[in-house]
């Protein structure tokens, strides 16, 4: 082989057929020049977060589990407000807002993290017919289900009563449906809206400005019903006359599903405890305004009564440790989070660091087709709340 000595100039890009080694080119085939070094290797493409699938309906076996859903975090799409979000996830202002403090929720930012909590503990009720939990602005259904089969229960947000004008507690039932409903507003209601400079008309027929929306559940308790909205971002607000509202997608599965007699308790329960494999859960809400009981004087006496329950008591359940310190920052700062409180050694942070990231998009099989024609702006949103019937 011949040996021709010369210069490596630095302007050689690539030589071919020669490698430049301390002023000597030899001859071989195709080698890389030693100023841009070897070539770089494909950076792996990042894996894609996984699609969501819909939050609404659940199986759970009874006898075991309290506990149904997934918490989950998104990141905030350009142009997204909290409100936004909430109804792609099935969720009320209030709840997703109460996830997530800090963080504006008519300009979260793009890139935003949002916690979205899906995961929820079922209220302490009989579990048929349809259960209201106030403090969690939320329904839950538990149709009838077949002897040996996991139970069902579908849950959606709410619209509950104002402070002056409270949703009551108790037993009632369903006794009428309506399909396109006209609105008659009571005499009392006339009279707030004629004092505010808004006057109404005696009966609001049917069409996309009635208030009630497009199908009414009616109760046993005169002038109450669950119903949908003209308005669906009012929902997880406190801006009814007492009345339960739903979003449109929403009301229309209850309305197919449930039939007159229904049995619909009503509770207002803001700290929930509930079993899900070894853990326990405990899930608080912001009390609301007018409920003057002393919640965290009746934490001991729920925790006692959760431990002599039968669910307590299976597999490695009574050796379960309450983690205090969690359990404190829960009660501190009630974030509508379901939290297993028997894990040691987390913190709420280091919990939500770890938990599953999902694509912000409409999730699999949702109630909402992603309409967003009918959404609205803050200050709509705002007002609209004091309107509601």
């Amino acid at each position: 082989m011949d040996l021709v000595a010369l210069d490596c100039t630095l302007s050689v890009s690539r030589c071919y057929g020669i490698v430049c080694l301390l002023g000597v080119i030899i001859l071989l085939g195709g080698c890389q020049s030693i100023l841009t070094g070897p070539t770089a290797l494909p950076v792996p493409a990042a894996k894609p977060l996984p699609v969501p699938t819909a939050s609404h309906e659940f199986s759970f076996d009874p006898e075991r589990e309290d506990v149904v859903g997934t918490l989950r975090v998104v990141t905030a799409n350009k142009g997204d407000t909290l409100s936004d979000i909430a109804r792609r996830f099935n969720l009320g202002y209030e709840e997703i807002v109460s996830a997530n403090p800090g963080i504006d929720p008519w300009l979260p930012r793009e890139g935003t993290k949002i916690v979205i909590p899906t995961l929820f503990i079922l209220p302490d009720a009989p579990r048929n017919g349809i259960v209201v939990n106030l403090a969690a602005m939320r329904l839950f259904y538990f149709p009838k289900t077949k002897a040996g089969k996991l139970q069902k229960v579908i849950t959606h947000p709410l619209g509950i009563g104002r402070v002056e004008w409270k949703t009551p507690e108790g037993l009632t039932k369903i006794t009428s449906k309506v399909e396109k409903p006209s609105w008659i507003p009571t005499p009392s209601i006339r009279k707030e809206h004629a004092k505010n400079g808004d006057p109404l008309p005696a009966v609001v027929p049917p069409g996309p400005d009635n208030p009630m929306g497009t199908h009414v559940l009616r109760l046993a308790w005169p002038t109450f019903a669950i119903h949908g909205t003209d308005k669906p971002p009012s929902v997880g607000l406190r801006g009814s006359h007492g009345c339960l509202r739903m979003y449109p997608e929403d009301i229309m599965r209850i309305y197919n599903n449930v039939s007159v007699g229904t049995p619909v308790r009503v509770v207002n329960q803001p700290r929930l405890f509930g079993w899900r494999g070894r853990e326990l859960y405990m899930q608080a809400y912001p009390i609301l305004e007018d409920d003057k009981r002393n919640h965290d004087q009746s934490i001991k006496k729920l925790l006692s009564k959760l431990r002599s329950t039968p669910k307590a008591k299976l597999d490695a359940r009574p050796k379960a440790k309450i983690n205090q310190a969690l359990l404190n920052e829960v009660i501190r700062k009630p974030r509508a989070l379901a939290i297993p409180i028997t894990q040691p050694n987390i913190t709420l942070s280091t919990y939500l660091a770890r938990t599953t990231h999902v694509r912000n998009t409409v999730p699999l099989n949702a109630t909402w087709n992603g309409d967003m024609s009918r959404q609205l702006t803050a200050a709509e949103i705002l007002e609209m709340a004091e309107k509601e019937p």
